[in-house]
């Protein structure tokens, strides 16, 4: 009886091992996720910034002329 509390605790403490390896692989997961969720959005910012300028410089050569 003792072999099988001692194979059972194994199983219990391998279970526990892997479903934390699962959690961590997640979370890394979702903030690689986001992070490159930012780093898109932020694309897409300074894009329509850099266009917004353009606009804006050839309006001001518009008045010039």
């Amino acid at each position: 009886m003792r072999n099988v509390e001692r194979l059972s605790s194994v199983k219990s403490e391998l279970l526990d091992i892997f479903m934390s390896m699962n959690v961590a692989e997640h979370e890394q997961r979702s903030r690689s996720a986001a992070q490159r969720n930012l780093r898109a959005r932020r694309g897409i910012e300074l894009h329509q910034e850099f266009k917004q300028l353009e606009r804006d410089i050839a309006d001001l050569d518009d008045e010039t002329h």
